[in-house]
């Protein structure tokens, strides 16, 4: 019996045989991805800048109510950063939250988003990875409160809130919606902030994208983003496309707070890419 619940708790890994047939690396595809992703935004060093957002020495801390959580060095450093990590150990930690050891990884690293983004993404964003500057800086220890600080905890946890199904079922939706929804639900992982959690951390799946309470913390509230927000619920698609271009609103207030550093990645995508993002949170239920 001890041994049927050790296996139990035991993080899944992807199949071996689900990534052996993906095509080549591609690192200009893989640029794209690391943006909407919007990997600088957490483990470039804090205020970082120009090229130095491509060093990614980790070190921001996410504040939460179990504590700090400390993006780690992701560089190509092979002592300090995931150098000498093979594709399919990222790939582990990408999609089911499992680092190179078998350890849960916490979902400060939003791979509950993460996990609905293609193979192939994964395997451009890693090989882009490798191109970036090497940082022989340290992880920093996350500093969380028991019991959230035991790793088997986050077992229970995958087993309750972890699903890879899409939040949001479109019917008929047309191929921009269609990318927007790849890419809101995926990468750009919107849902990871705009989304209420309850008391565990978990994203309440029922009222997706309606905003909340900081996850982080503090007074700030996060504005609802579906078609019946009092925030952005009468922007167009190409408004909320002009948003993330340039960080202005339909009525030239600019961004602000976290959504600062989220915008400066999400720029990077195509005109294409924001429209489809537009679309998609144009195309939800209204709250």
């Amino acid at each position: 019996m001890g041994a049927a619940f050790v296996v139990a708790l035991t993080p899944p890994k992807l199949d071996p045989d689900d990534l052996r047939n993906i095509a080549g690396a591609n690192v200009q595809n893989g640029e794209k991805v690391f943006w909407a992703s919007g990997c600088a935004g957490c483990h470039a060093a804090p205020g970082a800048t120009g090229d130095d957002r491509l060093v990614l020495a980790g070190g921001l801390g996410l504040d939460s109510h179990y504590g700090t959580f400390h993006a780690p060095n992701i560089s190509p450093d092979k002592e300090h950063g995931i150098g000498d990590w093979s594709f399919y150990e990222f790939a582990n930690a990408m999609k089911k939250g499992i680092g190179r050891h078998g350890e849960n990884l916490y979902p400060s690293l939003p791979y509950t988003s993460y996990v609905r983004m293609n193979n192939q993404d994964i395997r451009d964003l890693h090989a882009f990875l490798m191109t970036l500057p090497e940082s022989s800086a340290p992880s920093k220890p996350h500093d969380i409160t028991f019991p959230f600080n035991i790793r088997l905890s986050v077992s229970f946890w995958k087993l309750l809130y972890f699903d890879s199904e899409s939040p949001a079922q479109l019917e008929n939706a047309a191929p921009d919606v269609l990318r927007g929804q790849y890419l809101v639900e995926g990468p750009a992982h919107c849902g990871e902030c705009h989304t209420p959690r309850n008391l565990f951390g978990g994203l309440k799946y029922d009222h997706w994208l309606e905003g909340g309470p900081n996850p982080e913390g503090g007074d700030g509230i996060v504005p609802d983003i579906t078609p019946g927000s009092g925030d952005i619920g009468d922007w167009t698609a190409s408004e909320i496309a002009d948003y993330l271009e340039t960080g202005f609103t339909p009525d030239y207030d600019t961004v602000g707070g976290s959504m600062v550093e989220v915008q400066k990645n999400i720029s990077h995508l195509s005109r294409a890419d924001l429209e489809a993002i537009g679309a998609y949170l144009k195309a939800i239920p209204a709250n």
